[in-house]
């Protein structure tokens, strides 16, 4: 039997481990696989022993100091476990502040590593590379030009594509999406995703929620879906309450992708549900918000114009991003009611978006899954 042990540190990455299970159970039918994560890598056999959400965290200062004892305390625990019954591979996906530090340990008693997700060096922090090299064997790339980039400093790398491009349709279904939430063709509808880890829910949520209200106060008629991770329904229930606006707002647990194929533009928290937007193709204002500690030691590592994904991707400002003091929820309101007006005023600029973001589907579209699990098994077994 073959031992494969993972860690997906939050929702977007237990997604991306799932397909990536998908893959692995193919081409190992008699596969054990352990570690950390949630429920779409349960739903293909995954043994987790402890829930994702525990590492669903981020940034620097006291945001990270309040949760350092308790990670540090499971990273130990699980290195410990997996020298004790060593894997045949160990894969990180994505969470890298917590991962690289594992692969390192593991990697260095002979264990073979593999990272899922190449950490946005290009974007931030360069230095990671040397720890990058240091700590895996192998890294999956989701991204077309970060091979190349990984080559120079001498990093075995293969190109994957996105996952999230093999399982979005290239022409989402609109029509069906809405009537799954019970929402009538001619609605303007405005998803508002404010994020799947609790510390963005606190910066972002209260903020997205009273540009709502700007929002219902100038167009009454507007429709507003809030889909919410489910261990974090409470605390977005809990906003939408204190902003007023919990009978204007149709939380929906989960569901995000069909709050994205139904929407006509969307109010998001920056991350990967932003390349999930893109790839359903609608118009959408990205934010972010953190801790003022956090935000200068994240402004002085940034190497890139752009935050949201599908403006480095696009190499151009595609779609407005307002970050920190920026994010105000008039700001905010205002640059949501531009893209609704722009459907009818300005049909050819919505147009236009859809156009670049089916260009990038297209790039991004690979069998991820199958490619994954044959780069994976090599490396296993040359």
């Amino acid at each position: 039997m073959t031992f494969a042990a993972l860690v997906a540190g939050e929702a977007s990455g237990d997604l991306l481990a799932g397909l990536l299970l998908d893959g692995l159970n193919r081409q190992w039918p008699v596969l054990h696989t352990a570690g950390i994560g949630g429920p779409h890598m349960a739903r293909r056999g995954f043994d987790a022993w402890w829930p994702h959400e525990k590492l669903s965290v981020h940034g620097f200062g006291w945001e990270l100091l309040i949760r350092y004892r308790e990670i540090v305390g499971i990273r130990r625990q699980l290195k410990q476990r997996l020298l004790q019954q060593p894997p045949d591979v160990f894969i990180g996906v994505d969470a890298p502040d917590f991962n690289l530090d594992l692969e390192a340990d593991l990697k260095a008693h002979g264990i073979k590593t593999v990272h899922f997700v190449c950490p946005s060096v290009w974007a931030w922090r360069p230095e990671r590379v040397e720890k990058i090299k240091r700590s895996v064997d192998h890294v999956l790339c989701i991204f077309p030009f970060e091979p190349e980039l990984l080559a120079r400093s001498g990093i075995a790398a293969t190109y994957v594509g996105h996952p999230l491009a093999q399982v979005i349709p290239m022409q989402p279904d609109k029509s069906a999406a809405r009537a799954a939430l019970g929402l009538a063709a001619t609605d303007q509808v405005v998803a508002i995703l404010p994020g799947s880890r609790s510390s963005e829910i606190r910066h972002l949520a209260s903020c997205f929620f009273r540009a709502a209200a700007l929002m219902n106060k100038a167009q009454p008629a507007i429709k507003f879906i809030v889909p919410a991770v489910p261990f974090l329904r409470i605390e977005v229930e809990k906003a939408a309450y204190f902003s007023g606006m919990q009978q204007h707002l149709q939380i929906i647990e989960g569901q995000s992708h069909t709050a994205l194929a139904a929407c006509d533009v969307t109010l998001i928290a920056s991350g990967t549900a932003t390349l999930e937007a893109a790839l359903f193709k609608r118009p959408m204002v990205i934010a972010y918000r953190m801790g003022a500690v956090s935000w200068h030691i994240m402004k002085r590592k940034k190497l890139q114009p752009w935050v949201g994904l599908p403006n480095i991707l696009c190499r151009d400002f595609v779609v407005p991003e307002l970050l920190q003091d920026a994010a105000t929820p008039e700001a905010l309101a205002q640059e949501v009611l531009q893209w609704l007006q722009a459907a009818s005023t300005e049909p050819e600029k919505i147009t236009a978006l859809e156009h670049r973001f089916t260009a990038l589907h297209q790039e991004l579209q690979r069998d991820t899954p199958t490619l994954a699990a044959h780069a994976i098994a090599h490396l296993v077994n040359p």
